[in-house]
């Protein structure tokens, strides 16, 4: 279990274990699904067996949702195989952490199946959970405000669905109209950044200094929330405590915006997860096409080259 605040999605739910063969491999920790209403006796009818964090640690390996936000390095001995959520290539003290550990990294979000992500719904649910939670913070209701969305993906998908259907003015800038967001973002109540930013560049889409041009009240929300990259103000936030401001701007920068929703995101979860769990107990010469192109990091090594072309360009370790 992710220890991240109000972090309550998990990878299985009991109804999908159904789908495992080798439910006797799978040790989940205590507690697992309490979150959700799911007793550890649930998921002990089917087979699996219960067992304390320390335990689970030892498995060979360890799925986590939120793998990215990992506390549990230090617990750890090497050469580990981890499943989840990662974002290796921007988050630098998990990668650090993972390359010292020789470890195997399975990243969901590099996951596609006939060209689409396989969890495409957690994106678009991130998208309208921000909208959701941040209107909170704005101080007008969607339907008085003029929005400027950056991205035009699954994640500005759902954000445009939410704002649409509350009444807001929204365009939508799509990749190749950075330019022209730039010229017109001090128009706009609301700036919606869902943009999935290239990690080698260097510049940004939103500079400090374009703040004081925005207009009075602004509010940037940042679904993307990637620290040090396309917002120069962006940090990541927490549900509990989403919003901050800089130079008059409101900033909404939740990183992990659809665990609002972990049971509808579970779902999506476990129902794909509940698919692969088989290839990972039997050994990777079982692994699909798909799993293997999603390891961007194996015993140490780096894979994927987008987390060598970031690290690079900042002068870090490279393995």
């Amino acid at each position: 279990m992710s220890h991240k605040n109000n972090e309550k999605r998990r990878a299985l739910l009991p109804k999908d274990l159904t789908q495992v063969k080798f439910k006797e491999q799978l040790f989940f920790e205590e507690g697992y699904g309490l979150d959700l209403g799911y007793s550890d006796e649930e998921y002990l009818a089917h087979g699996v067996q219960i067992a304390s964090r320390e335990r689970v640690l030892e498995c060979d390996a360890i799925v986590d949702v939120k793998l990215g936000d990992a506390d549990y390095f230090d617990q750890i001995p090497p050469g580990k195989l981890l499943i989840g959520w990662a974002h290796a290539v921007q988050d630098i003290k998990f990668t650090d952490a993972v390359l010292a550990g020789n470890h195997t990294v399975v990243a969901w979000e590099e996951m596609f199946d006939g060209g689409r992500y396989i969890f495409y719904r957690n994106r678009e649910i991130a998208g309208e959970a921000a909208i959701l939670q941040a209107y909170q913070y704005c101080g007008k209701m969607p339907y008085e405000t003029k929005v400027a969305i950056l991205g035009n993906g699954h994640t500005a998908k759902g954000a445009l669905r939410i704002l649409h259907g509350l009444g807001a003015d929204v365009d939508v800038y799509g990749r190749r109209l950075e330019s022209l967001f730039r010229k017109n973002m001090n128009n706009y109540d609301v700036l919606v950044n869902c943009v999935m930013w290239d990690t080698s560049r260097t510049d940004r889409i939103i500079y400090k200094e374009d703040l004081k041009d925005l207009k009075k009240g602004a509010m940037i929300v940042d679904v993307s929330c990637d620290p040090n990259l396309e917002i120069e103000t962006s940090r990541p936030s927490s549900i509990d405590d989403p919003v901050y401001t800089v130079d008059g701007v409101i900033h909404y920068t939740v990183d992990n915006t659809p665990a609002m929703f972990p049971h509808t995101v579970t779902k999506v979860l476990s129902e794909g997860f509940s698919e692969m769990v088989d290839m990972f107990t039997e050994g990777k010469d079982g692994w699909t096409d798909m799993v293997r192109e999603a390891i961007v990091i194996e015993n140490g090594h780096i894979l994927d080259k987008h987390i060598i072309e970031f690290r690079e360009a900042r002068g870090l370790l490279v393995k």
